[in-house]
């Protein structure tokens, strides 16, 4: 197991399996990059890959954590891998991911960034951040993840409602409920970002799912336009979630980009 201390001295856990360059994988909100482990097989006959238990969502750690400590975070993993990275980000994670490239632009010998939810404006969620926070103060995580799903990530009210109830049903992502909250509002806290990332000279792909809610492809176009030389690769038929219904073309696209940008696998 790799032994990592962030730059404030938190240990940083990490699941990692296979050999060769190294792959490093900051998962989504409500997970602990269990949901990755499909991906993360089929990269290991070739790779490296490392999956980082992203703070945020560790309950052995007080939270709420910033995007500025998950970033410390990836950046001394990378150091400790000591060699080529590349680093895929997935929805806040790829969040964390971008923050991660202009901490330590040199860490990272590319990025593949999945769906990540930047503010296009003062902040992500808004007067619905304010709302969910609320609520889960109140004791009503529920009603927080039905807000999120609804007014964050664009679900329609039935469906929203139907996500808040599998949430409540599965122990591990109703704990995670209120770091969501935390996350999004991580995110509320950056604000538009865009002038920053377009420092950003680490070959990235942007990925996304013609499935996807279509404000998640509107802030791929608006990184695309800004951080220079990035691609836009989608996912035909798919949608945030390709990483566990379509495991092996989200493989494939890691791996092509990792062979441009390693030189391996």
């Amino acid at each position: 197991m790799l032994m990592v201390t962030s730059a404030d001295g938190t240990d940083v856990r990490v699941v990692e399996e296979g050999r060769g360059p190294a792959v490093l994988v900051l998962h989504a909100g409500l997970d602990d990059g269990t949901q990755w482990g499909k991906v993360a097989g089929l990269l290991a006959p070739r790779f490296r890959v490392v999956r980082v238990r992203r703070r945020q969502y560790r309950p052995d750690l007080a939270g709420p954590a910033t995007m500025a400590q998950e970033a410390a975070d990836a950046v001394a993993v990378a150091a400790a891998l000591g060699g080529p990275v590349l680093l895929v980000g997935h929805s806040s994670g790829a969040v964390a991911a971008l923050e991660s490239l202009l901490l330590a632009p040199d860490a990272f010998a590319g990025a593949v960034l999945y769906e990540p939810p930047v503010a296009l404006g003062p902040s992500l969620g808004g007067a619905a951040s304010q709302a969910a926070e609320a609520a889960v103060a109140a004791g009503r995580p529920g009603r927080a993840m039905r807000i999120f799903f609804r007014d964050v990530v664009g679900l329609s009210p039935a469906v929203s409602w139907l996500a808040s109830v599998a949430v409540a049903c599965h122990r591990p992502t109703r704990l995670r409920a209120p770091r969501q909250i935390d996350d999004l509002l991580a995110i509320d806290a950056l604000g538009d970002r865009r002038a920053a990332y377009a420092a950003i000279r680490t070959p990235v792909v942007l990925l996304g799912g013609d499935r996807s809610p279509a404000h998640l492809g509107t802030r791929l176009d608006a990184l695309r336009e800004v951080i220079p030389g990035a691609r836009r690769v989608t996912l035909h038929g798919q949608g945030h979630g390709a990483h566990l219904r379509a495991p092996r073309e989200v493989a494939q696209v890691i791996e092509a980009h990792a062979r441009d940008v390693l030189g391996g696998g």
